[in-house]
């Protein structure tokens, strides 16, 4: 009869034999004639057992082969965005070729306490929703890579974000635009509404800090004035939330000339919803996005944005991860000229 709960011991007793045995017949086949070790595998498997204890066999050699990718939010959130689901196949490339495995580790979780003692270590895919995650992975034993942001004395990888939002503003704006901002958590609220007096994110190592700073550098240099009732919050990068900043664009008074946009999901959106208003894009209003992901080659106009290759992103930082001494680095961006700016 199969048993969840067989051990080393119940399993030798079972099959009359020693629990060296039973070992030897998964760890070291050397040990036991082919014919033996045969027999004792096929009674194993009618009795569901597969082997030892793997989680105890890796608290005794103090390495598991797998790494914890602790995401920035929600793993369904996260694995349905294409940035994200593009940086999770780099990571998954590098760890088939070291025969590492991958735990997927939500940022909104309460503790890395659950999974400490049986990972490696933590890949950090953005600032996990929950800051206490943070406190603890700046002082866990274990290597910590982080990815979009920094913690003290770990490494860090990531684009500077901050300069590539300048440069990509700064090619859409014009000395006289009405310029609005559809930015991605700026501030801590979880619904699509204008930021106003909203408490913005201060996290300055935060992306959407970066982004929102880079905007306002650009515009500022432009010599526009920033009007505060035309920044929307979106608190996630889907089309979903990001119409109903499009919807509520399109409702204004006067509609503004130039829309930053902090992510390509959230562009496409507003260009949709815009285009079926009849707005004509770039002639009437220029909107620009970040990321570079592959959809915008598919809608026209072709959305402006910043490209990053997130799938070498996610190599780089698992290749950082393995490194004896890793070092925190700042990777290259381009500025993708489409057709809607």
């Amino acid at each position: 009869m199969k048993n969840k709960s067989h051990t080393l011991r119940s399993i030798a007793d079972t099959l009359h034999v020693s629990i060296a045995t039973i070992s030897n017949a998964f760890n070291r086949p050397d040990q036991l004639s082919k014919a033996k070790r045969e027999e004792i595998l096929a009674a194993c498997q009618q009795l569901g057992y597969f082997g030892p204890n793997k989680a105890a066999q890796s608290l005794r050699r103090g390495h598991s082969g797998i790494i914890a990718l602790v995401l920035a939010d929600s793993i369904d959130y996260m694995v349905s965005d294409p940035v994200a689901s593009s940086f999770i196949r780099g990571v998954s490339e590098v760890l088939k070729s070291h025969k590492s495995h991958l735990l997927l580790f939500s940022g909104s979780s309460d503790s890395i306490n659950s999974v400490i003692d049986f990972v490696d270590g933590f890949i950090c895919y953005g600032m996990p929703r929950n800051p206490l995650l943070l406190k603890e992975l700046a002082v866990c034993q274990k290597k910590v890579i982080t990815v979009d942001f920094a913690l003290p004395e770990r490494a860090s990888i990531g684009v500077d974000n901050q300069q590539a939002a300048f440069e990509i503003a700064q090619r859409a704006i014009a000395p006289d635009d009405r310029v609005a901002i559809v930015g991605l958590r700026i501030t801590h609220g979880d619904d699509t509404t204008k930021v106003m007096d909203s408490p913005l994110v201060e996290v300055e190592t935060s992306v959407a800090h970066q982004r929102y700073q880079g905007y306002l550098r650009a515009i500022k240099e432009a010599g526009v004035v920033l009007d505060e009732s035309l920044v929307w919050n979106v608190p996630e990068s889907s089309q979903a939330y990001a119409k109903i900043a499009a919807l509520e664009i399109l409702q204004e008074p006067q509609l503004p000339t130039t829309i930053l946009c902090m992510s390509d999901l959230i562009g496409l959106s507003v260009l949709r919803e815009l285009l079926s208003a009849g707005i004509k894009v770039p002639e009437q209003v220029k909107i620009v996005g970040f990321d570079g992901i592959e959809e915008t080659k598919r809608h026209h106009p072709i959305l402006t944005t910043v490209y990053q290759n997130s799938t070498e992103k996610g190599r780089i930082a698992t290749r950082m991860f393995f490194s004896d001494k890793p070092q925190s680095k700042v990777l290259d961006y381009q500025i993708f000229s489409g057709e809607s700016c």
